[in-house]
């Protein structure tokens, strides 16, 4: 089932956009966004920079606000967002990231402002479809089982090999003046002995038990995007 009428077209049309095109742009170190471990050292004069845990929290922050007021739900009058499993669902990954931009990550450098807030919308816009098309009582069965259970795996991997990460920062400062010479070389433990981005791929679970929950293409269209975005950053 996908979004119906001419604004529900155009919405599926610019999903599978976005899928299509996300790849080719995040793949190459010359178009992907620039932040996290993709941040450039040299910015234009005219950017306005902001420190890189700011940014992150812009990043983050309005898709949270936007899941919490849907979980809010009738408490709200006229609240057109719908309170349901894959919402509450939602909610818990973006609490999850912002809880470890304050207190896991251990940031440096600095970001575009303007960058950090077109993909904090873009987060919030995302959040904002899955709580409008997404099943608000769905039945407990198989399907939805194996979303609540892919979620579970998901969140779990993604903050190990996020806290795999964070240990790299807490080296000595010679150790991480070494590493600064290199290019970017990821860390090993976990599955980074195996697979390029394994924080990717386990956000990418969290999506995939999001989608099966909400019952919805549309859903469905958000986890190829977020497949599509991630896939091309972890191979640039």
């Amino acid at each position: 089932m996908f979004l119906s009428g001419y604004s529900g077209y155009a919405i599926t049309a610019v999903q599978l956009l976005v899928t299509a095109s996300s790849y080719g742009q995040e793949s190459n170190p010359e178009t992907c966004a620039a932040y996290s471990k993709m941040a450039k050292q040299k910015k234009s004069s005219k950017a306005k920079m902001i420190p890189s845990r700011i940014g992150m929290l812009y990043i983050y922050m309005p898709a949270l606000l936007l899941c919490t007021v849907c979980l809010m739900g009738n408490m709200i009058p006229n609240n057109v967002l719908r309170m349901s499993p894959a919402a509450i669902l939602a909610w818990i990954h973006f609490a999850k990231r912002i809880l470890e931009v304050l207190f896991l990550h251990k940031y440096s450098g600095s970001v575009e402002k303007s960058l950090s807030r077109g993909i904090g919308v873009y987060y919030m816009l995302v959040s904002f479809l899955v709580c409008c098309v997404a099943e608000e009582n769905p039945s407990l069965n198989a399907s939805i089982v194996v979303g609540y259970v892919l979620f579970g795996i998901g969140i779990a991997g993604n903050f190990y090999h996020h806290y795999l990460l964070a240990s790299l920062r807490r080296q000595s400062s010679k150790e991480r003046q070494q590493q600064l010479q290199r290019r970017y070389v990821a860390p090993r433990g976990g599955l980074f002995n195996y697979v390029a981005a394994p924080h990717y791929l386990f956000e990418l679970i969290c999506w995939l038990g999001i989608a099966i929950v909400s019952q919805h293409g549309n859903a469905f269209l958000v986890f190829t995007s977020m497949s599509s975005y991630l896939s091309g950053r972890s191979v640039s």
